[in-house]
């Protein structure tokens, strides 16, 4: 009796991991064409209409954004899929077939619990290696035809390190109007001097003497080269001298970096910002100092942390959707395709709602926005494995 029981659940393990497979492998197909047209229509299309680059070039670029956007289609993919064949497994009475041979809602979808984790490895490599170097890849492919001068020099979302004596992060950079600028300014490209943070500024070039001068409004400095840290505010001016050797290289967005890349750069910032050795500082003075440099640490380094974060938990979204997808599809008992994707775009869009959020704040450091990006998972896990509960009991 025991033996035919066995058989008979491996059967349904077989047959509806087979179904699982099948519709994740068109779901994620779909989800990728949709996102790289939206790019395609975005980025790529313009530049093939303009003839800026051949047909060739374009297809490389198409091709090197598949990974990136496999970030997102894989969890959408997981979750779709479960949605559809749980919601056709239930409104075919499979399932009541299944439970009245004596067999759980836990034991049959077991094999689609470890299918989830086994994906969550699968999202881990793509999102913390394998998306952001095509994506820089992709980026760079871009470059090579598409830039001025000032958005090659000041990039947005990246920390520029080409400028001898300064660390620039720059949050936006809207046809070299800048907002939210953070500078460091280095002696001996060691000891920390100064810390500036303005909310706007504007870029003014100077290609006869080879110079970029940005004009900051409203601008907020400490200065810590002196026996007591000196702030100040108003408007500010700084000079970049283009002739740097490497000052033509184009950066790697903080977004597009890799886990070990936002890593390294993480330990370097927190090994280079210091305060300058060999001050006579009382200790009411030295604590201050630590305190000023404590929040423009914080406020410099948390993009790096909120990215770190955001590549590990969006690693899990595959997990926490099967929690959430298989009781809802038994639920929601249809069979039409169309609601299991509507159903499936409202909790995608729930879901990453928490990420924009996350990723509105990553220069506030007070709204800890890189742990903002792990609620969604807790949410979906906790509700998902809630509901999953009530449904092997038959509530």
């Amino acid at each position: 009796m025991f033996s035919d029981e066995s058989r008979d659940l491996k059967t349904l393990h077989a047959y509806l991991t087979r179904q699982i497979l099948a519709s994740l492998l068109m779901t994620v197909g779909v989800f990728t064409f949709v996102l790289l047209l939206i790019h395609v229509i975005k980025e790529v299309l313009p530049l093939l209409m303009n003839r800026q680059v051949p047909a060739s070039v374009a297809a490389e670029a198409i091709g090197l954004l598949i990974p990136f956007v496999w970030v997102f289609a894989l969890p959408m993919g997981m979750l779709t899929a479960t949605l559809l064949i749980f919601g056709r497994f239930s409104a075919d009475q499979e399932l009541t077939a299944v439970r009245a041979s004596g067999i759980s809602l836990a034991s049959l979808v077991s094999p689609i619990v470890l299918l989830s984790l086994a994906l969550c490895i699968l999202s881990a490599l793509v999102n913390m290696d394998l998306g952001p170097r095509c994506r820089v890849a992709y980026n760079t492919l871009r470059f090579k035809f598409r830039v001025e001068l000032g958005a090659a020099q000041l990039p947005e979302g990246s920390f520029i390190k080409d400028f001898k004596g300064y660390i620039i992060y720059i949050g936006k950079n809207r046809r070299e109007k800048l907002e939210d600028i953070m500078i460091y300014k280095f002696e001996n490209d060691t000891n920390t001097v100064m810390a500036l943070h303005a909310p706007r500024g504007v870029i003014e070039k100077d290609p006869a003497n080879q110079l970029i001068l940005l004009h900051l409004f409203e601008a907020k400095t400490i200065w810590l080269n002196q026996e007591k840290p000196i702030p100040g505010s108003g408007d500010y001016t700084v000079q970049l001298d283009l002739n740097t050797p490497q000052a033509a290289t184009q950066k790697t967005r903080i977004s597009d970096m890799t886990f070990l890349q936002l890593w390294t750069e993480l330990r370097e910032l927190d090994n280079r910002l210091s305060l300058p050795a060999g001050r006579n500082l009382s200790q009411e003075q030295l604590r201050a100092a630590k305190r000023a440099l404590e929040k423009q640490r914080a406020d410099l380094t948390m993009p790096l942390r909120f990215n770190l974060h955001r590549q590990i938990a969006f690693s899990f979204a595959c997990f926490g959707f099967t929690l959430v997808g298989i009781p809802l599809g038994i639920r929601v008992h249809r069979r039409e395709t169309n609601i299991g994707i509507a159903i499936a775009l409202m909790l995608v869009a729930l879901y990453y709602s928490f990420i924009l959020l996350g990723q509105a704040l990553d220069t506030k450091p007070q709204y800890v926005p890189h742990l903002i990006v792990w609620i969604p998972n807790f949410i979906f896990q906790a509700v998902g494995a809630v509901l999953l509960w009530r449904a092997n009991r038959g509530v």
